[in-house]
């Protein structure tokens, strides 16, 4: 049913919705955009799921944004890149909103999109060597659509300290700036995201979703207004020189025009 995500679940109601490109570090392309808000949908819907825990195949969870993605929306027409800006967008809110509990299980690389991805899960656990970065950065671009969410997870203060340098930090400053709830070795990662599954089981799933509708609500403002202001400043940046140079560096394997040289 699925070519870039896949679920499995278990007969207590625990889905695995797991980012299926290992090859890829588990970047994010159109259609593993596209198949996560189908499935963000799909789970939301079904009183048979009680629990979701998000995932990454392979050695991270998720390196970000498919360079090739990006890159073709910097060579669009404007309409492209408003509609594939908005794709991104809607499925972060789909995923951050959904009345299911979401739980992340965090490994190996988690940058740019991968961190707006963590953020949006209610509550996330990562392995100890983890390694997380806001890369764009580094790259001409911007946190944009992401950016909600960080800011929701981390709060402006903490956020500032990463948001705009792309600079690597570990799982346990990760911990410390809000991201993850805590930080284990690969070898007890999956007994701590039971851990973080478990309780929910014993709740009652309408009162779990009502719960976490009112947090969202109290919460700082993530609404319509918002969601539209980081998807034009996206698709503004797209357009940009910097964009433009960064990307292309990316793909030449050289250093940007902007990098200080010592």
């Amino acid at each position: 049913m699925y070519e870039t995500i896949s679920i499995e679940s278990d007969d207590r109601g625990v889905v695995r919705l797991t980012l299926n490109r290992p090859e890829k570090h588990n970047a994010m392309s159109g259609a593993m955009i596209a198949e996560l808000t189908q499935a963000a949908a799909r789970l939301g819907k079904d009183p048979a799921v009680r629990v979701i825990a998000l995932q990454g195949a392979g050695q991270s969870f998720c390196a970000g944004a498919d360079l090739g993605w990006m890159r073709a929306q910097i060579n669009a027409d404007a309409s492209t890149r408003g509609r594939e800006a908005t794709a991104l967008a809607m499925m972060l809110n789909a995923l951050n909103t959904i009345p299911k509990p979401v739980v992340g299980r965090i490994h190996g690389n988690a940058f740019g999109g991968g961190i707006g991805l963590l953020s949006v899960c209610d509550v996330a656990v990562g392995a100890e060597g983890a390694r997380f970065a806001l890369t764009e950065t580094r790259l001409g671009l911007i946190p944009a659509t992401i950016g909600p969410y960080v800011i929701a997870r981390m709060g402006e203060a903490m956020s500032r300290r990463v948001f705009m340098s792309a600079r690597l930090f570990a799982a346990e400053e990760a911990v410390r700036l809000g991201l993850l709830a805590r930080a284990v070795s690969p070898e007890e990662l999956d007994a701590a995201v039971e851990e973080e599954v478990a309780p929910y089981l014993s709740c009652a799933p309408g009162a779990v979703a009502e719960a976490k509708a009112l947090a969202r609500k109290l919460g700082p403002r993530i609404d319509e207004a918002v969601i539209a202001e980081t998807i034009a400043a996206l698709v503004r940046r797209w357009d940009s020189p910097e964009a433009a140079e960064g990307v292309e560096a990316f793909f030449d394997k050289r250093k940007p025009d902007w990098v200080v040289r010592s």
